[in-house]
């Protein structure tokens, strides 16, 4: 893209190859200027070239074709191998009549478009510095005006987060140096909370000086950006405008798709087009694959893109119309992935859109920072309804992936996003969401407070299933707040509301959770009795999952009970389960609880494999902090 320091990198490029003697003939270097106002042409360029072979005043050809003939005839007759730089070009006609013809000599092109469609061109494409070298790019242009300037040293976070606003993009970090060493009495840090406050980063970047490159040209960003912006056709403008307003760093192209409104092989082909340009960046998956590939602009393109909606009415408008497209896409698939998730069972309808519970994980997995970042949009009432429904949907998953801190801003924006919609059923349920998060998040004072006021909320209305429901997560934080009698009081109001209507499920969830309180108590048998009710019913459901989670507490009860043997024979089924549906947190606990038992028994062999059987599950499940314990109690077995 441009300011990513094509025609620096090309310079140094031939410096360094004259310097080791691979170009004894020199090089030769014209600036078509490709995205000015008036390009140099090629015939223009090639009077430049003759003048440069020494072909000048009377000794030039008089007519255009006679100079390109004696343009390549002295390049055929030079012996010495000569680099030729055509810098910024825009337009293939610019330079396909300069290449000579011959393969002795090299040439070397820079431009913002990709040129696909010539063969023999070797394509090297130029992304955003590594942040460490954005910081070491800053640090030399401050040295090299003056040793003895010592920021970079005293404020190395505040140095890599001017590198971060700056986009990493080397015209941008150019800029910015020479703004710190305009004004050398103030810290990096000043300038940086300066970008922030600014809506556009460019505007402050553009404004902090006058100055121009190495090569002539000012050191200014939006110029840049614009006349890239201009050059696009309509259809591939539209496109970027609108992905300038998605949620989420890179987006994929279902995603884009609904944005726009266009059919996703309409889509593609833009992005396509605009990736050509250098103004979309094509994100592969993580396995190299061409499958799910993703868009991303670069932070500039996006503000660019963002400031251009918002500066015509018209324009804003049509990115209003987009927000309300793609929440209603990301509802729609975060809701089918939910089911698959946590509700479906054999035997019940399949959910659409996906072909299975990991194609939905997979998509949610992609999709994850725009979907909370949509969630954000509910702090707008034209969105809150949406925004509040597609958090309801969130909350299975983010607890599946233990995402805890993204569960909690989502509860937040959810609950936000109900009282704005002035959705009563949509608030109460979202205070139960909130407070699941905030449990899991280990602020159990929070949680407890939160599931009290979706409890008040439901029984004012008379909602007896969310009632309940409300009533069983707050016998969780109760008993994590070491208050166990009023747990088991909670639980079994929990249980009592379900039995009522027949919701077996419901019943069930609360018989389990009563057992683990019961546990706790120390009521043992109870616990066991409990357990049991809670396996029996998730079986009549078919619910295997949540039978797994059954047999997992019995497991912990008749451990409790001095009854091993069997323990161990119950936690071997709550591993089959677990595993079918790739819960890999509650794998490892049942593997951190057969660890305990064999070392108990003095079976250190044994022991150390659970545990490491256990620090192998909870590192698929993202938990580095028992996966690292788990290997070192592991090692204490040796």
């Amino acid at each position: 893209m441009g300011g990513i320091g094509k025609t620096a990198l090309a310079v140094e490029a031939a410096h360094q190859a004259y310097a080791q003697a691979w170009f004894p003939g020199g090089t030769l270097f014209v600036d078509l200027r490709g995205y000015d106002d008036d390009p140099v042409t090629a015939d223009q360029a090639v009077l430049a070239l003759l003048d440069a072979l020494g072909v000048r005043g009377p000794d030039l050809p008089p007519s255009t074709a006679r100079q390109y003939d004696a343009y390549r005839q002295l390049l055929a007759e030079r012996p010495d191998r000569t680099l030729l730089i055509l810098d910024n070009a825009s337009d293939p006609a610019q330079y396909l009549p300069l290449l000579p013809g011959t393969d002795h000599h090299r040439v070397l092109i820079t431009s913002r478009d990709r040129p696909d469609s010539l063969t023999g061109v070797r394509l090297i494409d130029l992304e955003a510095l590594p942040p460490e070298d954005s910081a070491a790019l800053i640090t030399r242009a401050l040295h090299d005006a003056d040793e003895r300037d010592d920021r970079p040293a005293r404020e190395p976070d505040a140095l890599h987060e001017l590198s971060a606003v700056c986009g990493h993009l080397p015209l941008a970090l150019q800029i910015a140096a020479a703004m710190l060493r305009r004004r050398r009495h103030r810290g990096i840090a000043s300038l940086v909370t300066e970008i922030k406050q600014a809506e556009d980063p460019t505007a402050v970047l553009d404004n902090g000086t006058r100055g121009t490159d190495l090569y002539g040209r000012s050191l200014a960003l939006r110029p840049i950006l614009e006349t890239s912006y201009h050059r696009l056709p309509p259809d591939q403008a539209r496109l970027l405008r609108l992905l300038a307003l998605a949620p989420g760093p890179d987006t994929g192209t279902e995603a884009v798709a609904a944005l726009t409104d266009l059919d996703t092989e309409t889509s593609l082909s833009l992005l396509e087009d605009l990736a050509a340009t250098h103004l979309v960046t094509p994100v592969r998956a993580d396995d190299g694959s061409d499958a799910d590939v993703r868009w991303r602009l670069h932070d500039l393109v996006r503000v660019f893109g963002v400031g251009v909606v918002a500066g015509d009415a018209g324009l804003a408008e049509e990115g209003e119309e987009a927000r309300g497209r793609v929440l209603a896409f990301y509802y729609a698939l975060a809701g089918a992935a939910d089911d698959w998730l946590m509700r479906w069972l054999p035997g019940l309808p399949v959910p659409g859109w996906f072909g299975g519970r990991g194609e939905a994980l997979g998509w949610l997995d992609g999709e994850r920072a725009g979907l909370v970042a949509a969630v954000g949009w509910g702090e707008r009432e034209r969105y809150a309804d949406m925004a509040g429904r597609l958090a309801a949907c969130l909350g299975g998953y983010l607890h599946w992936r233990r995402y805890f801190d993204d569960w909690v801003g989502v509860g937040r924006a959810g609950l936000e996003a109900a009282v704005r919609a002035g959705d009563g059923e949509g608030e109460a349920m979202a205070w139960n969401n909130l407070g699941n998060a905030l449990q899991e998040a280990g602020r159990v004072a929070e949680a407890i407070e939160a599931h009290t006021r979706a409890r008040d909320l439901h029984q004012a209305v008379g909602d007896r299933h969310r009632e309940a429901m409300a009533w069983n997560n707050l016998g969780l934080d109760l008993r994590e707040a070491g208050r166990v009698a009023e747990a088991v009081e909670a639980h079994t109001r929990a249980r009592d509301l379900h039995q009522a209507p027949g919701d077996g499920q419901g019943e069930a969830d609360a018989w389990n959770n009563l057992g683990i309180a019961l546990q706790v108590a120390g009521r043992v048998a109870e616990a066991i009795e409990a357990h049991t009710r809670a396996r029996d019913l998730y079986q009549a459901a078919g619910d295997r999952h949540r039978e797994a989670m059954a047999w997992h507490g019995l497991g912990n009860a008749l451990d409790e009970a001095d009854g091993v043997a069997e323990a161990v024979e119950v936690y071997g089924t709550a591993l089959e389960g677990y595993r079918e549906f790739e819960d890999w947190h509650n794998t490892g606990h049942v593997f951190h609880n057969l660890a305990l038992i064999h070392e108990a028994a003095d079976r250190s062999t044994e022991a150390r494999a659970f545990w490491l059987q256990a620090a192998d599950a909870y590192t698929q499940a993202s938990d580095t902090a028992k996966a690292d314990q788990a290997r070192t109690w592991a090692n204490e077995q040796q």
